[in-house]
């Protein structure tokens, strides 16, 4: 069926990085989800209504805030695919994340609305009557919600959307819940099983909401890129010839698919500026033809024909490597005087660090002095936007 579906609305469904296609898939998603909730919000709420459950209520209403939220992801899908125009250059992905934030807040609402009328079941128990019709309403629901995880991964994974993948799965476990709740209050009458079931359902959809409202804050918040992107990144400016190191790589997120990074790529100085510069167009070029990544890159001449530079380079990095991994050095020179001699360096920490930043910067300073006494340290303290490197074990 899932394959039947995207064959049927998807033109080029392999070609997922294109926007439009993203876009219909999201579409597809969206339109895919709210029936389904709808229908099933409809038979919860006929088969809690006539077998007095505050159970297949609270589900049903929960249904109906899945279907929410399938409106509102539309509404994003829509918003998201617009074009850049001149007030918003960077194009309106970001609404994408937006609809996830109104989602999340409308989820919250439900959630304190149904575990109010769960308390009081709870405190005023009510009988519950037990029909094989609710029964079959809550099977054919966990069928359907297991159906619909696998459509949502299916189309997630092909879209790296995380809202999708993230989407049904959960709903699964509720509504076993909500069935597992019937049967007891059938099997023992202890009526009050149905209020506390409720309670658990509004629970859940509660902490569901807040997890929800923290994965989309985030992004529009500006956070630090995954690792995995970051490495591939590094690893594949670091394939092309002549470059040396990257380093102060920043990733800016304006919505899936609208990303932009920019970055110092450090190349020997004795090189040909022309034929470093013709290989940073490439790197940028074949960013955006494979990725789709906008890159900007910073054309860093390192010193490699003096020796000195280079051994003290190597002797900095381990010493600062065996002080704390999280941490690097670059845009090393070394500038002689007639009373002395500088060492100029960057060291970099990542956001958050809480590490005492001075004392390793005394230590460095320390370290540097006793390679020759004449040396003058002049340490530049930055903070790196990208993850943080993670020591190997």
């Amino acid at each position: 069926m899932t394959q039947l579906l995207i064959r049927l609305f998807i033109r080029d469904p392999d070609d997922t990085r294109n926007p439009a296609v993203r876009t219909a898939y999201g579409n597809l998603a969206s339109l895919v989800g709210m029936a389904c909730n709808l229908l099933l919000c409809i038979g919860k709420l006929v088969a809690g209504t006539l077998f007095g459950s505050i159970a297949i209520m609270a589900d049903a209403l929960n249904n109906l805030s899945d279907a929410s939220s399938n409106i509102v992801s539309l509404i994003g899908f829509r918003l998201a695919a617009k074009a850049p125009d001149a007030e918003h250059p960077y194009g309106h992905a970001r609404y994408e994340y937006l609809a996830g934030l109104v989602v999340s807040v409308t989820i919250l609402a439900i959630g304190l609305s149904l575990g109010k009328e769960s308390v009081v079941k709870v405190l005023h128990p009510t009988p519950v009557i037990f029909s094989w019709l609710s029964i079959g309403v809550l099977a054919a629901s966990i069928a359907v919600k297991l159906w619909m995880s696998r459509f949502n991964r299916t189309v997630g994974q092909r879209i790296a959307s995380e809202t999708l993948l993230a989407t049904s799965r959960n709903d699964v476990l509720t509504t076993s819940a909500v069935l597992l709740s019937t049967i007891l209050c059938s099997a023992t009458g202890w009526n009050i099983l149905d209020g506390l079931m409720g309670v658990a359902v509004a629970a859940f959809i509660l902490w569901s909401g807040w997890g929800l409202v923290m994965d989309t804050l985030s992004p529009l918040l500006g956070e630090t890129p995954s690792p995995e992107l970051v490495a591939h990144i590094e690893r594949t400016v670091m394939s092309y010839p002549g470059v040396l190191g990257v380093h102060d790589l920043m990733v800016h997120d304006y919505g899936p698919g609208h990303q932009f990074a920019s970055l110092h790529v450090e190349f020997p100085a004795e090189s040909d500026p022309l034929t470093a510069h013709d290989v940073i167009d490439n790197i940028e070029r074949d960013f955006l033809k494979k990725d789709n990544l906008q890159v900007t890159i910073h054309y860093d001449p390192i010193v490699t024909s003096d020796a000195k530079v280079g051994v003290l380079r190597t002797r900095l990095t381990e010493h600062l490597r065996q002080l704390d991994p999280q941490l690097s050095i670059h845009d090393l020179r070394i500038v002689p005087g007639d009373t002395h001699t500088n060492v100029l360096f960057d060291l970099a920490f990542p956001a958050g660090y809480t590490g005492d930043t001075d004392a390793v910067m005394a230590e460095m300073c320390r370290f540097v002095t006793g390679q020759d006494p004449n040396y003058s340290c002049i340490i530049k303290l930055e903070q790196s936007y990208a993850a943080v490197p993670q020591s190997p074990k």
